[in-house]
């Protein structure tokens, strides 16, 4: 447990998170990928070489550090923090791992003159109690889904039993567990952990399932990434009758409880986990506004499965924006070029209860949540999450 004296230290090493964290957090990455390679797996290179997860630790440290008295004071952090462990199979023997590795790149980063005796000390209590509360955590969602009707603990072979192409970039994969038996309902928005073999190396990625739960499939729908070796390998080499391993469903990111009209904003591939939350909306009588954008015709997925929502549920208003039109193009869009808030302002619902929950790149998702304060809706009835590590949009 951690002393006064030792939150007192931690406190006094904000000002050198608050400029040198990202620093600090690359040099951890470099020792922890380096030498265990155990726990490669559980980490995208790709957020490795853009900085972006050294970014996204570098503000959660800074975070804990803030908020060293007030751990409640997180807020939605830690659920997000479990959700991706969860989804990735992170186990309890791995944080004594990550622990030594951080308290090693503090204390090479910052030197002997300040990363002293106890500095290393009260950083090492302070994981340790982060590190504790984390694992307990995790430790009752893996229960809840082993026991939940369908659900499993760790790996579950599932068999793609369809492969269908949504736009030039994005595949749909329908799979069903290989035992044959039930599958777990998932909250709409969730996202489940794939394992891949690849070249002879284990990686792990989060995908969104983009289809109401049934009960005996999931689907995911996969955009081709330039460079990306899971999404590359999933377009390529993976077809009907390939078998997959899949973690159990995780993500804060789900449709809430109510009657209340529902709003989902999307650009590009972010479209995958709203097209659950809109379904299940949708089925249970909710009126629902859908606005999405994408750069063009030939990279809007799910646009025959708008028109089909769009024929069947009289609740249901649709928009779709391209960036760019050809003259070739066979659907005409409600709009050309990029968001603006006058199209949020004209096609959100007029009732003031409505919930919004957008995703999409990191600056449209900053546009989108600018526009929604400013139109008045509340914090509270805003709901986003980022592809990858945690940013912040503000």
């Amino acid at each position: 447990m951690l002393t006064n004296a030792q939150r007192d230290i931690i406190k006094s090493t904000v000002p050198l998170l608050e400029t040198g964290g990202e620093m600090l957090t690359s040099h951890f990455y470099k020792l922890l990928l380096a030498e265990n390679p155990q726990v490669r797996p559980l980490f995208n290179q790709a957020h490795q070489t853009s900085g972006v997860q050294q970014r996204a630790l570098a503000n959660g440290v800074l975070q804990y550090a803030r908020h060293i008295d007030q751990l409640e004071a997180l807020g939605p952090l830690a659920a997000q923090i479990v959700n991706k462990h969860v989804a990735l199979q992170v186990q309890p023997e791995h944080y004594p791992i990550v622990g030594a590795c951080l308290l090693r790149a503090i204390s090479e980063v910052l030197g002997p003159e300040i990363a002293t005796g106890p500095v290393i000390e009260a950083w090492g209590a302070a994981y340790q109690q982060l590190a504790d509360l984390l694992v307990a955590e995790e430790r009752q969602v893996y229960d809840r889904l082993a026991m939940a009707p369908g659900g499993w603990r760790g790996a579950r072979p599932f068999r793609v039993v369809r492969k269908v192409p949504e736009s030039a970039e994005i595949t749909s994969f329908y799979v069903e567990p290989v035992d044959g038996e039930r599958v777990a309902d998932f909250a709409p928005g969730q996202y489940i952990g794939l394992r891949l073999t690849i070249d002879g190396e284990e990686i792990r990625r989060n995908y969104s399932l983009s289809a109401a739960p049934n009960g005996h499939s999931y689907r995911i729908s996969v955009k081709r990434e330039p460079g990306g070796r899971a999404s590359n390998f999933l377009h390529d080499h993976v077809s009907k009758g390939s078998t997959l391993d899949l973690f159990p469903p995780a993500g804060e990111f789900t449709l809430q409880d109510g009657t209340g009209p529902v709003a989902v904003i999307s650009g590009g591939v972010g479209i995958t986990p709203t097209l659950a939350i809109a379904e299940t909306a949708l089925t249970a009588g909710r009126s629902v506004v859908f606005i999405h954008y994408a750069r063009n015709e030939q990279v809007h997925a799910f646009g025959g499965l708008l028109d089909d929502w769009t024929a069947r549920y009289p609740q249901l208003q649709a928009y779709v924006v391209y960036e760019h039109v050809d003259s070739a193009d066979k659907r005409t869009p409600d709009a050309v070029g990029r968001p603006t808030f006058e199209q949020l302002r004209q096609w959100l619902p007029d009732d003031e209860a409505f919930n919004a929950y957008f995703l999409g790149p990191k600056p449209f998702m900053g546009f989108v949540k600018r526009t929604l304060r400013d139109l008045g809706q509340p914090d509270e009835r805003c709901r986003y999450e980022f592809f990858g590590p945690a940013e912040a949009l503000d």
